[in-house]
């Protein structure tokens, strides 16, 4: 067995030797920021490293109060009952030192005494580092049940923290925050899963498997949406030169030991061997491939479901034939898959496999990938447990801000902040409209767009409705009134924006009052009228036998004497015949003058009879 266990850290270690002819890994730590917010004299930024368990808040903040446990402050030891809760339930996070244990039992212990998430400070001065799951299985009980987020800050700032804390005169406040943690450049997410078709790898196999099981309804939709690019990925390890006739080359390899895979069993002699493996991880890579091809990559997700349950090397059904059986159910096409995996008895490069071990080189912001599972989210490695939500959430974090897909405001991983005093966003109440728009990283007070109707303003204090059919929206947020069937408005539908009182009203046009044209002397005074004020206008009467005259603002009589209406009525005949005279004799000469411009015009082009002959005299008289 010690053979075996040399040649399997052999695997390891040429992971990225594989393609970097080097032993030595480019390992990145991902980090999330640390403010502190009081006391004053030490406010100011930090930076932390995300571990590698518990749930970070990918795309959101945490702020809280810091608090330093008085012993055990290395936190290895469970604490008494839950020391780490406010009364006013202000969240604590809890700093502890760095050594004597796990660092994913110090969360643990921290989380079961209420804590809300865990600063590990670090014991020397050195970079960060991420701090990672421990190996040992019986620590895998607690380690899945870690739901809270953890970070390891350096020695500097862990110090300068609990000097703050000595004092006792002012609680130390802080916001983690992961809303950088994660880059979401545009509206669509593209990540990566480096993942393995082995399956008697234990814990570690059974949470990828897990996982994938967990996770493919969320995948699928994503992916149907085109929300995300998924790609899956295997690690592939290859053989030394020295070693590639060894009975252990060629039972782990495939294409004379160009790429291999640590036996599943750790037993040579027994079970399948790593180019099983190998082989099995080229045709679920090829399966991708093909189905993307046809416009379908997300039966990958069933595949590998369908692969496991049916053809698990626990249920001695890890083979070829089982996966063809998978293939065809799915509908899947046998002979392209074929033709993409190639032989792997020949002695040549395999194209895909050959890019994955490329593709194992950490580039930009993501290190080598050398364990599994591997999840990467917009070139950006995963930290955090690997499970349905808290990857979703991750995920969800590489939107565009305001693009986010439905799937990630559900309420399993997102709190709609607009359900809390309307997130403090102009609202009108009465139609039901909000300018707070949940997004996944919190709410935006964005003036919204309602029936085609666009709303304008600062989204904070107030949004108007603008433009054509402004006035059907809550009369365009215009006064408006009714009183005993009769309705004015300050809106109108010819002004796109804007509020004015109608006639008979006077205001700002978000509040109209009634003008009294008669104490102000608008209207209705003249000496005979008598004036009463109406709600949107006035009534105006006359002394006597008189009728009012609005435009004129007068009063004339209703009846006049006989001769007065006589010499009316003569008045008007005179004009009337003068008219007609007038219109006659207008036509008259009208035609005149029509029919001499026409003689005249027609004797330029046509000869009359008295042009051509003589003129003769009406009577001849003969002579003898």
């Amino acid at each position: 067995m010690a053979s075996l266990r040399r040649w399997l850290a052999l695997f390891v270690v040429l992971a990225v030797a594989a393609s970097t002819g080097s032993v030595s890994g480019r390992f990145v730590v991902e980090k999330n920021g640390v403010r502190v917010i009081r006391p004053e004299h030490i406010r100011g930024r930090h930076d932390a490293a995300i571990a590698n368990f518990g749930v970070p808040h990918y795309g959101g903040t945490l702020l809280g109060v810091v608090m330093y446990p008085d012993k055990n402050t290395t936190a290895c030891d469970a604490f008494d009952g839950t020391p780490f809760k406010f009364r006013s339930k202000r969240p604590v996070i809890l700093l502890v030192d760095r050594g004597d244990c796990f660092f994913a039992l110090k969360a643990w212990n921290a989380q079961q005494a209420g804590a809300a998430a865990v600063l590990v400070t670090d014991n020397t001065d050195e970079p960060l580092l991420t701090m990672d799951n421990p190996e040992e299985s019986q620590a895998s009980d607690y380690v899945d049940k870690i739901s809270i987020p953890s970070a390891f800050i350096n020695r500097e700032f862990g110090e300068t923290l609990k000097k703050a804390l000595a004092k006792r005169t002012d609680q130390v406040v802080v916001k983690l925050d992961w809303r950088e943690s994660m880059p979401h450049p545009d509206e669509r997410v593209e990540y990566e899963f480096w993942t393995n078709s082995n399956d008697e790898c234990g814990p570690r196999c059974d949470d990828q498997m897990s996982f994938v099981k967990n996770f493919r309804g969320h995948a699928q939709l994503l992916e149907k949406g085109g929300f995300t690019q998924f790609t899956p990925h295997y690690i592939t390890w290859y053989c030394p030169e020295a070693f590639l006739l060894s009975k252990q080359c060629k039972s782990q390899c495939i294409n004379r030991g160009r790429y291999c895979a640590p036996d599943p069993e750790q037993d040579f002699d027994a079970g399948y061997d790593g180019k099983d493996v190998v082989i099995e991880n080229l045709r679920q890579l090829c399966v991708h491939r093909i189905a993307n091809e046809t416009g379908r990559p997300w039966v990958w997700w069933d595949f590998v479901t369908d692969y496991h349950v049916r053809c698990s090397m626990k249920d001695k059904k890890y083979s070829r034939d089982c996966a063809k059986d998978v293939l065809r159910s799915l509908g899947l096409p046998l002979d392209k898959i074929t033709k993409c995996m190639g032989d792997p008895e020949a002695d040549v490069e395999n194209d895909v496999l050959r890019m994955e071990q490329e593709l194992q080189i950490g580039h930009d912001s993501r290190g080598d990938v050398t364990i599994l599972p591997t999840l990467v989210i917009n070139n950006v490695q995963y930290r955090g447990k690997l499970e349905r939500s808290a990857v979703l959430k991750a995920i969800c974090a590489g939107f565009k801000e305001s693009t986010e897909p439905p799937v990630c405001l559900n309420g399993d991983i997102e709190t709609n902040e607009c359900l809390r005093s309307n997130g403090g966003c102009w609202q009108d109440s009465k139609s039901n409209i909000t300018a707070c728009k949940d997004t996944f990283r919190g709410r935006l007070c964005v003036c919204p767009v309602v029936n085609n109707v666009q709303y304008q303003g600062d989204g904070y204090t107030s949004c108007e409705a603008v433009g054509p059919g402004r006035c059907a929206m809550d009369n365009g947020g215009c006064w408006s009134e009714t009183r005993d069937g009769q309705t004015f408005s300050a809106c109108s539908d010819s002004v796109l924006t804007g509020c004015r009182c109608p006639a008979g009203f006077h205001g700002d046009g978000y509040r109209c009052e009634d003008t009294d044209e008669c104490k102000e002397k608008l209207a209705c005074s003249c000496p005979e009228c008598s004036c009463k004020n109406t709600w949107g206008g006035y009534d105006c009467k006359c002394k006597g036998n008189q009728l009012y005259i609005k435009g004129e603002d007068a009063c004339i009589a209703k009846n006049t004497p006989s001769f007065g209406w006589i010499l009316t009525l003569l008045v008007l005949s005179c004009v009337a015949g003068a008219g007609i005279a007038g219109y006659l004799f207008y036509k008259y000469r009208l035609r005149s003058y029509m029919d001499s411009e026409i003689m005249a015009i027609m004797s330029q082009y046509m000869p009359l009879d008295n042009h051509n002959n003589e003129i003769q005299p009406l009577r001849q008289d003969s002579t003898a």
